[in-house]
């Protein structure tokens, strides 16, 4: 009965994947011929466009703050909240200057079409069970942002299905101190209850993204770098109901 219920929002979904996919013969042309810059102007103007898309015809009351924080170019690591699947266009529509994938589990790759797309806009599948693999995956990382590449992490490793932060998980900022890139915060809220809330069923609701100012990593010494998962979350956090974090920010310390 669910399926037939969001059979309206995934017919927009299908539609609106021709966004997503308009430049796919062209990003694999600039990425055999290693025209990075080309690349991400290509994969750029398909997922700005894709999040503009989605936010107009699921009738999303879209609240962008902070866009004075958003540098004019990458690369540079996005470290966001993770309410539920919206999180990813509610992004897109965020940042429209320069491109960025995601550091996702590698279950996400499995799936049907979602999985190669995501590779094509310089994605990276991580296997967290596997610490080898993982860090495999923090070197690819550094490899995409040596090239140009921006990314984004999320630190709570899974859905929060609701305004309240989870725990960031042990090393997730690696990627950013590592390369020495600065680290953009961003809280993302409201977009639980597009799909994630009351029953699983596709609705409209308001998105509130807010982008707080950079956070420098490069020369970050290792005093600085143990406590900067906590100063990151404690930004994001700070953009959201109030009554619902404050005493898991304060028990977290």
């Amino acid at each position: 009965m669910k399926i037939i219920r969001n059979l309206p929002g995934l017919y927009i979904l299908f539609k609106d994947a021709k966004y997503a996919n308009r430049n796919l013969k062209k990003i694999d042309n600039a990425r055999e011929s290693g025209d990075f810059e080309e690349e991400r102007r290509l994969i750029l103007d398909s997922t700005a466009v894709f999040g503009s898309m989605f936010m107009e015809h699921f009738k999303i009351d879209y609240n962008l703050h902070g866009e004075e924080n958003i540098p004019d170019k990458g690369p540079v690591v996005i470290v966001a909240n993770h309410q539920g699947y919206a999180d990813i266009p509610a992004l897109f529509a965020a940042f429209n200057k320069f491109q960025f994938g995601f550091i996702a589990k590698k279950e996400l790759g499995k799936i049907p079409i979602y999985g190669p797309w995501m590779l094509r806009i310089r994605s990276i599948f991580m296997d967290r069970d596997d610490p080898r693999a993982s860090l495999q995956t923090i070197r690819e990382g550094i490899d995409y942002i040596k090239k140009g590449f921006s990314l984004v992490i999320f630190p709570e490793g899974t859905r929060a299905k609701s305004s309240k932060p989870g725990e960031f998980m042990k090393g997730s900022l690696k990627l950013a101190t590592k390369a020495g890139v600065p680290i953009i915060p961003v809280t993302i809220d409201g977009t639980y209850r597009f799909f994630e809330d009351k029953g699983y069923m596709v609705k409209g609701t308001r998105f509130d993204v807010t982008v707080h100012k950079p956070v420098p990593t490069e020369g970050i010494t290792r005093e600085e770098e143990k406590f900067l998962a906590d100063k990151i979350r404690d930004i994001i956090a700070s953009a959201l109901p109030r009554d619902l974090v404050v005493t898991d920010i304060t028990e977290s310390k």
